[in-house]
C-alpha cells in the first residue's frame, strides 16, 4: 500500500512484478521563486539501499523532507509507502522523557513499553531504556533515534546525515549497525550523506545530486562485506568524487 503526498491512496496492481517502493516524477520544490528540487525523477526499489550524495545546497535535504511527508508544497508526483520513518543527524530526543518513551513518540494508540524495548534491544541499547537522553553518548543517542524509526516497521527508512556528528570510531560502528538493520529488516533505505566512503560501503546504488536533479547514478556492484581499498571500489570512488567536483587522489580512502 502506498500513498501520494496529496492524500490519495493506491496499491500496486497484480502484474507479477513488484512496484518501486518510491516513485518520484517531475518533482519540483521552489523557495522564493528558485527551484531547489527541479523536475526530479527518482524510483527506489523495495529493499534497495540507495545513497544520495551531493554538495550542500543541491537539494538533498529538501528531497528527503518531501519523501518524509514534512513538506507538501510541491509540484509533480511523489508516491511513497505509508509506513516510512526518518532519522536525522541530530537525534532530536526529548530530554524530559525517558529513552523508551522517546521511542514511542508519535505512535498511534497506547503502545506498551515492551514495544520500545524490543526496538532498543535491536540497536544494542536495551539496557538504557529507562535512562534519560542526556546521559547517552552521541552514538547512543543516534542508536535511540534509529530505534524510534524502526519501531514504526517502515517500508522506507530515510536517513539524513545520521553519522555526520559522530567521532570516527563511533561512525564506523554506526555504519555497521545500519547495514545489519537493513539486511535484517529488508526495507528500502535512502541515506543522504557527503561521504563517498559511506556510499562505497553501504549502497546498492549511488546517486549524485546537482542543481536540484539527479546528475549521475551508478550501481555499486561490489560483493559484501566490502572494503574501500579494492580496485573496483577505488575506481568508483574516483568517479563519484569527480561527479561531486572534488579532485580525486591516488591515496586510498579511509573507512571513516
Amino acid at each position: 500500500m502506498a500513498t501520494d503526498l496529496h492524500g490519495t491512496v493506491s496499491s500496486s496492481a497484480p502484474t507479477g512484478r513488484s512496484e518501486p517502493a518510491v516513485r518520484v516524477e517531475g518533482l519540483t520544490r521552489s523557495f522564493d521563486g528558485r527551484a531547489v528540487v527541479d523536475g526530479l525523477d527518482l524510483p527506489l526499489d523495495a529493499g534497495e539501499f540507495t545513497v544520495l550524495l551531493g554538495r550542500s545546497g543541491c537539494g538533498k535535504s529538501a528531497l528527503l523532507r518531501v519523501l518524509a511527508g514534512l513538506d507538501r508544497e510541491i509540484e509533480g508526483t511523489v508516491l511513497v509507502p505509508k509506513r516510512r520513518a526518518v532519522a536525522f543527524q541530530a537525534p532530536r530526543l526529548m530530554p524530559w522523557k525517558r529513552v523508551w518513551r522517546n521511542i514511542l513518540l508519535g505512535l498511534p494508540g497506547k503502545p506498551e513499553r515492551a514495544v520500545a524495548e524490543r526496538a532498543l534491544e535491536e540497536v544494542g541499547l536495551g539496557a538504557r531504556s529507562g535512562a534519560w537522553p542526556t546521559t547517552l553518548s552521541g552514538g547512543g543517542a543516534q542508536r535511540a533515534s534509529l530505534a524510534r524509526a524502526l519501531v514504526r516497521e517502515p517500508d522506507l527508512l530515510l536517513l539524513d546525515e545520521p553519522f555526520g556528528a559522530l567521532d570516527a570510531l563511533t561512525r564506523i560502528r554506526a555504519r555497521h549497525l545500519v547495514a545489519e538493520l537493513w539486511q535484517r529488516r529488508g526495507c528500502a533505505v535512502l541515506l543522504i550523506t557527503h561521504n563517498v566512503v559511506e556510499a562505497l560501503l553501504l549502497a546498492d546504488r549511488a546517486l549524485v545530486m546537482r542543481d536540484g536533479t539527479i546528475a549521475y547514478e551508478t550501481p555499486v556492484a561490489v560483493d559484501r562485506p566490502r572494503a574501500v581499498s579494492g580496485p573496483e571500489s577505488a575506481a568508483l570512488r574516483s568517479r563519484l568524487l569527480t561527479e561531486l567536483g572534488v579532485e580525486s587522489t591516488a591515496a586510498p580512502a579511509k573507512a571513516v
